[in-house]
C-alpha cells in the first residue's frame, strides 16, 4: 500500500513541462502502477507522434503527475489526467486539469470532453467542481480486469467558451 510522502515534500514547487521521449518509458511505469487498465508506452509515444499536449509535473525531480490533451477544431478531449498516489489529495490534478485546459483555449477549443470511470468519484467530484457535467454513458467502456468486470464510462463535458471552465 501506498504512503503519503512527508510533509515537506508535498509543499515542494511542483514544475510544469511538456512529456519528453525520454520520459514515456517512466510515465508507462507509473501509468501501470496507477490504472487497472493503463495506457501502454505504445499509446504514449502514439500521443507524442499525434502532436497531442502532454505534460508532465515534476517535484524534487521525480515526475508525479501527468496528463495528455486531444486538440481538434473546437474542441478538445482530455485522454490522461494521472497523479502518483503518494501525491494525491495536494491539488495536483486539478493543477494538471487547469493547465490542459488553459492548452485547449489557446488552441481555439469551445469545449471540452473526458471520459471516466463511473466508480472514479473522486475524479467526477474534481470535474464537476471544475464545470464539467455529464452528458453520455459509454456502457462497458473499461474492459474486465482480473479483479473487476466491465464498467461504464461517463462523458463529460466542459464549455471553455463560456464561464463553466474557465477558473
Amino acid at each position: 500500500m501506498a504512503t503519503l510522502a512527508p510533509i515537506a515534500s508535498r509543499r515542494q514547487a511542483v514544475a510544469w513541462r511538456p512529456l519528453l521521449a525520454e520520459d514515456l518509458a517512466y510515465v508507462a511505469a507509473l501509468e501501470a502502477q496507477i490504472h487497472a487498465v493503463p495506457w501502454t508506452l505504445g499509446n504514449f509515444r502514439d500521443a507524442l507522434a499525434a502532436g497531442n499536449c502532454a505534460l508532465v509535473g515534476e517535484r524534487e525531480g521525480r515526475i508525479v503527475a501527468f496528463g495528455v490533451l486531444m486538440l481538434a477544431p473546437g474542441e478538445a478531449q482530455v485522454l490522461n489526467v494521472s497523479v502518483v498516489p503518494d501525491q494525491r489529495r495536494a491539488g495536483l490534478g486539478r493543477e494538471l486539469l487547469r493547465r490542459l485546459l488553459a492548452v485547449a483555449r489557446a488552441g481555439g477549443a469551445e469545449q471540452c470532453f473526458l471520459e471516466v470511470r463511473v466508480s472514479n468519484s473522486a475524479a467526477i467530484a474534481l470535474y464537476e467542481s471544475e464545470g464539467f457535467r455529464p452528458v453520455a454513458r459509454r456502457e462497458g467502456y473499461y474492459p474486465a480486469t482480473a479483479n473487476a468486470p466491465k464498467e461504464d464510462a461517463l462523458v463529460l463535458r466542459g464549455d471553455l467558451a463560456g464561464d463553466a471552465v474557465d477558473r
